[in-house]
């Protein structure tokens, strides 16, 4: 049999006619027909009453965790109720493992080999292979670290059959075998934990050589081998869903919160290969991606132009190649929250006028860069572009941005122990067409993204314990027990990088729910007597006014006074009320016609209110049907202008937010900020868009 590499969309397209949103899985495993399908075995039986997996179990009995003296107890837990994926390599694939280290027997590994084997073979989440779209499984294993699948085509007598590899290395032989609290997928070979970080797994990959001579040059690479915070405690509260003194009431609903066992620090690079920068550039050598560089920054910064120490933060490269890293793990899937090939939540767009989009800042000092998913013949993800879909915005602006090259086609394995990568189309810079024509717009910029521990820690995009009654998404819950099944992720004062808060501050990220007043889907909870900073992303030289989104009109919400810069913007701000008791809210509909419309917009702006935005709606489109309530004809779900600041492009600045109510019990739903340069908000020539 001949191997054959090939591109993953390439061997798609040849062999698969079913295309959704540009993109499909590496489903095309060994046949629907064949699946094994039980709603009695659960996963221990599965692999209990077959032969084949014998080693494998015994190494699931062996696993003792941080506690020799302990038995994790796998077996058990994969004969429980819940949802789970188990990758189970045969005794085949245990005996290879067994020779390449000189043993013979289950017995002869040591029990951190056990363990290292047991962790990485499981995810407490079950993944189909039709689930996985881009190449990377969306949740860690019990390892806490990702999963990668790739495609390969096997040619046998001139028919071809696309097979598929975790890690680049562990072949599933076969797919699919649905039990009771999951899904099994044989493979032959045990799946393999990468140990490298990050900085040493670029060296690994000879498509980016040019990257990399940059990233150790520049001694980037220092700063990207944190994993672990070793300062970190939970503490007495609960690392499951299992404590009902930390289930929360937030308005007719309740929040089931546990905190992370560990915290963990991770990265994301994006590499342009070798091949890429020959072609569009003629850059062959570090050299010539110097000069490069030099002629991306020097226009921006004139002063900094001289300086050749590769390791000065302010010298051309290093700020050239620290543009291309973010300080969070951010996948194909995660960098937007267009959570898959066929997001139903990018189904509560109105996306004819709005490409879905974050923003973040990157390892450069003082910089931001623009993730977004259009939709149509753009569909994808880029970086640093402007527009709406393949055409200009509505201020007649188009950037193509550089695209990102999804995972299942980089034919590499793209994650390692403390980050992923991903190559792009083109080189990315915070030049002066990043800073003032990208960067020149309403950023509005969800709250879920402002720390790079919410990302890191799956907080953001959460998958619901209950994922396997209730689906994808999680759904609102009046139970006030551990029984809750809307489950949440709460962070301790210090471990949410960016967010500054006491003891009085309790915080969590709430998982993504279809049918609720909440952009994205999410927002991060605070609750109690709070009094908790944020520092805003950095943004390019100019005068900006800051927004807040929030969903008001509940009995709960609390009285905020804010602060920017420590300076107090206005009196306290009320979210008890809604928006027709806060500034008057009517509808587009009762105001009649455009001039009225936007008469109206602009008095209550004058106030320092906004209605929501238009593009996004309480509910998803499906086949066709209502989207629900469009945020701009709800009168709970407003924009509060919180004050102006200005920007010298270097300096930090920061908002805070102090609950003026003694209540430990009252709420604000953080939802989404917006940072708005004044060429939008005060450009009467061009009104700032309803979108």
């Amino acid at each position: 049999m001949k191997k054959m590499k090939i591109k993953f969309f390439a061997a798609v397209v040849a062999l698969l006619t079913a295309l959704q949103l540009g993109f499909v899985s590496c489903s095309d495993d060994p046949g629907a027909d064949s699946y094994y399908t039980s709603t009695s075995e659960y996963a221990s039986d599965y692999l209990k009453n077959r032969e084949e997996y014998s080693m494998y179990l015994e190494i699931l009995a062996r696993a003792t965790g941080t506690d020799s003296t302990k038995n994790l107890r796998l077996v058990d837990l994969l004969g429980t109720y819940g949802s789970y994926t188990v990758f189970a390599p045969t005794n085949d694939a245990v005996k290879v493992l067994l020779a390449s280290k000189g043993k013979s027997t289950v017995a002869e590994l040591t029990k951190e080999d056990c363990d290292t084997i047991a962790l990485n073979s499981i995810i407490e989440q079950a993944y189909f292979t039709s689930d996985v779209s881009d190449g990377t499984y969306p949740k860690s294993n019990m390892l806490d670290q990702y999963l990668t699948i790739t495609c390969d085509s096997d040619v046998t007598s001139g028919s071809v059959e696309l097979v598929m590899y975790i890690n680049s290395d562990a072949k599933i032989i076969h797919a699919d075998d649905s039990v009771s609290n999951g899904v099994v997928h044989t493979v032959n070979k045990v799946v393999l934990s990468n140990t490298d970080f990050l900085s040493d797994f670029l060296g690994r990959d000879d498509n980016i050589k040019l990257y990399y001579e940059a990233l150790k040059v520049t001694h980037l690479s220092d700063s990207l081998t944190k994993y672990i915070d070793e300062n970190y405690s939970v503490g007495d509260d609960s690392i499951d869903w299992t404590n009902d003194a930390l289930v929360f009431s937030t308005a007719t609903e309740y929040d089931n919160v546990a905190y992370m066992e560990h915290r963990y620090f991770k990265y994301t690079a994006f590499v342009c290969p070798d091949s890429v920068l020959e072609q569009k550039y003629g850059i062959t050598s570090l050299e010539d991606l110097d000069k490069k560089a030099h002629e991306l920054y020097d226009p921006m910064y004139p002063n900094d132009a001289n300086i050749t120490d590769y390791t000065n933060r302010r010298n051309a490269l290093n700020r050239f190649i620290s543009y291309h890293f973010l300080d969070r793990y951010g996948s194909y899937y995660t960098l937007t929250c267009v959570d898959g090939a066929n997001s139903t939540l990018a189904k509560n767009w109105n996306r004819l006028k709005w490409d879905i989009a974050d923003w973040y800042e990157t390892m450069m000092p003082n910089s931001i860069l623009k993730c977004s998913f259009p939709s149509g013949t753009q569909n994808g993800l880029y970086i640093n572009r402007r527009g709406v879909m393949s055409r200009a915005d509505e201020r007649g602006v188009f950037i193509p941005g550089a695209k990102v090259t999804p995972a299942s086609e980089m034919g590499v394995t793209q994650t390692c122990v403390n980050g992923i990568y991903h190559y792009i189309s083109d080189i990315i810079s915070y030049n002066e067409t990043t800073q003032k024509e990208v960067l020149n717009e309403r950023m509005r910029i969800d709250a879920s993204t402002l720390s790079p521990d919410f990302m890191t820690s799956e907080a953001r995009g959460h998958y619901t314990k209950s994922s396997y009654e209730n689906g994808k998404y999680g759904t609102w819950d009046a139970t006030a027990n551990r029984n809750n099944k809307n489950t949440c992720l709460g962070f301790k004062p210090g471990a949410a990088k960016n967010f500054t808060f006491d003891s009085n501050t309790h915080l969590h990220v709430r998982p993504r729910v279809l049918s609720f007043w909440s952009y994205q889907g999410d927002e991060v909870t605070i609750l109690g007597v709070f009094n908790f900073t944020v520092k805003l992303p950095p943004v390019p030289k100019g005068t900006y006014e800051l927004r807040l989104f929030t969903c008001v009109n509940f009995s709960n919400r609390g009285i905020i006074q804010v602060y920017i810069d420590d300076e107090p913007q206005g009196i306290p701000f009320d979210m008890r009320p809604d928006g027709t008791t806060l500034f008057g809210w009517q509808s587009d509909t009762s105001l009649g016609d455009e001039d009225a419309i936007a008469a109206f917009d602009k008095s209550i702006h004058n106030l320092g209110w906004m209605k929501g935005p238009k593009s996004y709606y309480s509910a998803s489109s499906e086949s066709g049907g209502t989207r629900g309530t469009c945020f701009r004809d709800a009168s709970n779900t407003i924009r509060k202008v919180l004050g102006t600041f200005v920007s010298d492009g270097e300096t930090e600045h920061y908002v805070r937010f102090q609950q003026k109510l003694e209540s430990t019990t009252n709420a604000m739903n953080f939802d989404f900020i917006e940072i708005v340069p004044s060429s939008v908000y005060d450009d009467d020539n061009y009104p700032e868009d309803r979108w």
